[in-house]
């Protein structure tokens, strides 16, 4: 697998008039980093987050406001609202559903990210959990310090639960060149967030993402000013992933019970305290048997 720049596409989250984001995992033939499965990237933006209470399965959300408040509730009985510097992770099991409200002055813009990573065949059928952490470890280097959403950068472990060898962070990178260490037995992603960067050598756009394969320590990036990056990646994730809707399975059968058990209000999905009856129906299947994602890219 070689290196690769990876574009955003523009998707409508909570339907047509939902807020719009920036996706950049998966692509066609590029299904995972590690095991993260999934990249949104949305605003700076003065649209209201307005997701009503909906299901997943067999993955991790992750969600990392940059500005703006998002009122988090879940049918485990969570009830907060996140504000930045603050990290929610919401841990699906066999299944979980949530809602993201913004909260707040309407006028003030939201900005930030919110990611799934794929659990793995020991992890996938067990318990929903939910954790927030309000004050993740920072890591510091000449030029860049990070703060560290999931796993360990140069020595700052986030207290995060991971099922999976992974990272995840936010780099802050100061004007000029830096050189970020790597995990060499990862492969990892960078995420212009909020301006464009150059990674080693390659310019990448405001929203794109670089691809860096397995095997280097260390990566060196150049920007023009103070810049917002997201770093992610993890061992090269080997099994097969079934992804649809909000779902993350291993085969069709998989997607198809969640969808029925969803539309049926089954117990496995609980209840979403503060919505009623308002939930986001599940989209029809597909006329063709769903298959797994597998890279075609290399």
């Amino acid at each position: 697998m070689s290196d690769m720049t990876l574009g955003a596409r523009e998707v409508p989250l909570g339907g047509l008039r939902g807020l719009t984001v920036h996706r950049t995992l998966p692509q066609r033939g590029f299904p995972t980093v590690g095991a993260w499965c999934f990249v949104d990237h949305f605003g700076p933006t003065t649209d209201q987050m307005t997701l009503l209470p909906h299901p997943h399965i067999g993955l991790q959300t992750v969600t990392w406001p940059l500005a703006g408040e998002i009122r988090h509730r879940d049918s485990l009985g969570s009830e907060l609202v996140l504000r930045p510097g603050e990290l929610n992770l919401m841990t699906s099991g066999d299944g979980v559903s949530h809602s993201e409200f913004s909260v707040g002055d309407p006028d003030a813009p939201m900005h930030g990210l919110q990611l799934w990573v794929a659990l793995p065949a020991g992890a996938r059928r067990g318990p929903a959990e939910f954790e927030h952490h309000p004050d993740l470890p920072t890591a510091t280097g000449d030029g860049w310090s990070a703060t560290v959403l999931l796993g360990e950068v140069a020595g700052a472990v986030s207290p995060a639960t991971t099922h999976t060898p992974i990272v995840g962070a936010e780099v802050r990178v100061r004007p000029g060149f830096v050189r970020l260490p790597l995990r060499d037995d990862f492969e990892h992603a960078v995420l212009a967030v909020d301006g464009p960067v150059t990674v080693d050598g390659e310019d990448i756009a405001h929203r794109e993402m670089r691809y860096l394969a397995v095997g280097r320590s260390e990566v060196g990036l150049q920007v023009q000013q103070d810049t917002t990056l997201l770093l992610i990646g993890g061992e090269p994730f080997d099994e097969e992933l079934v992804m649809w809707w909000n779902f993350v399975g291993r085969s069709h059968e998989d997607i198809a019970e969640a969808r029925a058990d969803w539309e049926a209000g089954a117990a496995r999905f609980g209840h979403v305290l503060g919505h009623g009856s308002e939930v986001v129906p599940a989209p029809p299947l597909p006329d063709v048997r769903l298959t797994p994602r597998r890279r075609s890219v290399t």
